[in-house]
């Protein structure tokens, strides 16, 4: 046992000595997640949404033109946009034009007599229009100016249909005579509609829970995806470091002391799992400091980094076995590394993906660390965590097989 440890000691040494390593293993991630950070906006207003500039132009002399301008002036979404009211359309297109505006509402003349008819008018042929000018430029603002608009109508519209269903009740019940239809749906349409839109179409509340689950931060998914995308490097480079030290000729001098190939070969992946356990807890540490991350319970991050820096091993342990020079296993690693950081989750949400990418996905250590760290992040703990390590330390278990008969096949001499 102790040189088994002593040869894995003195590997992680070596490793943490080279520099080329380390920027590979602890910049490149730490660089990486903060360029994600900024153009995401995590640093910008602690996390908080700018508030959206849209301009209105109302043209509508009616009730609900004006309804319309009032819920985007309302107090309640002060927060989330800044509305100017302009007074015609080609000054609020103007703004949009200059990307002073996310977007334009503009409300055209006739809008409320086109839904709710004056006392005596016939109804119109067709509903009157909103305008919304969108700036491409400002693509979220602008959906967000959207979904206020469409919901604004749809209450309009449930208020127009609530109208029409009142005036067939009271036929049907006698209260309101065929005759006087036409005097009377118009006063009891405007209602209903105006009733409707009375309440704001978004009310933004924010609150402290004393207790629950933890609010989502997505840097809960950029810090540990770049730290596992670049695990494999660390594991691949354990590989790469055993291979070259044969074709050295240092490992046939290390086997002339008192030590079997079996020792020298855990030993060597002793060292490189302790590699890849310290790059993982820097990593995390480091984020917590420089990021503000909080990574969940200390335990179920602990745990899930052993888990996960084990199933790594074992695709690093599979691509040494396979590969016959330094050369060949640091094309491979490079190869899995990216390959595992796109289908793993690292580059790409796999939750937005096809479900036959999903399952795919699951065959990298990628998306089961991130499953786990996930979890952690959304106020999980160790005992949530059965799943992600299960799939972990069963891919770890299965790889690590498949490896050791690999090498267990090669002659004598080419084992090491």
């Amino acid at each position: 046992m102790k040189p088994i440890l002593l040869i894995g000691w003195k590997d992680l040494q070596v490793t943490f000595r080279d520099r080329a390593a380390l920027l590979f293993m602890l910049l490149a991630p730490f660089l990486l997640t903060l360029g994600l950070a900024l153009v995401s906006g995590q640093f910008s207003e602690a996390g908080r949404i700018e508030q959206i500039p849209v301009a209105i132009a109302n043209q509508d002399d009616g009730q609900l033109g004006q309804a319309l301008v009032k819920l985007f002036q309302d107090s309640t979404l002060a927060d989330l946009v800044s509305p100017t009211v302009v007074a015609d359309p080609e000054a609020a297109r103007r703004l949009v034009d200059q990307d002073q505006a996310a977007a334009a509402v503009i409300v055209p003349a006739g809008f409320t007599a086109s839904i709710v008819p004056d006392d005596g008018a016939a109804p119109p042929a067709e509903t009157v229009a909103i305008t919304l000018v969108t700036n491409p430029a400002r693509p979220i603002g602008a959906g967000i100016v959207r979904a206020i608009v469409e919901e604004y109508l749809s209450r309009v519209e449930t208020g127009r249909v609530g109208g029409e269903v009142i005036v067939r009740q009271l036929v049907e019940t006698g209260r309101l005579m065929p005759q006087h239809i036409r005097a009377a749906a118009p006063a009891i349409g405007s209602r209903a509609v105006v009733a409707a839109v009375a309440e704001p179409a978004l009310r933004l509340r924010a609150a402290t829970a004393a207790s629950g689950p933890a609010d989502f931060n997505p840097m809960a998914v950029m810090a540990p995806g770049m730290a596992l995308l670049f695990l494999m490097f660390t594991v691949a480079n354990g590989g790469r470091s055993l291979l070259a030290e044969r074709a050295q000729g240092t490992l046939p001098r290390l086997l002339v002391a008192p030590v079997t190939a079996g020792q020298v070969l855990v030993g060597k992946l002793l060292g490189t799992y302790l590699a890849g356990v310290a790059q993982m807890l820097i990593l995390v540490v480091g984020s917590a400091l420089l990021f503000g991350l909080r990574w969940g319970d200390p335990l179920g991050v602990l745990v899930l980094i052993l888990a996960a820096v084990f199933a790594a091993l074992g695709w690093g342990m599979l691509l040494t076995a396979l590969a016959r020079t330094p050369g060949q296993v640091t094309v491979g690693g490079a190869a899995l590394m990216l390959i595992f950081g796109l289908l793993g989750g690292s580059f790409v949400q796999f939750g937005l993906m096809p479900g036959w990418w999903q399952a795919l996905s699951h065959l990298t250590p990628n998306a089961w660390g991130l499953d786990g760290f996930t979890v952690l992040s959304l106020g999980g703990t160790l005992a949530d965590l059965g799943r992600p390590l299960l799939g972990l330390v069963v891919m770890g278990l299965a790889l690590g097989a498949v490896s050791l008969l690999l090498f267990s096949r090669r002659s004598p001499e080419k084992q090491l």
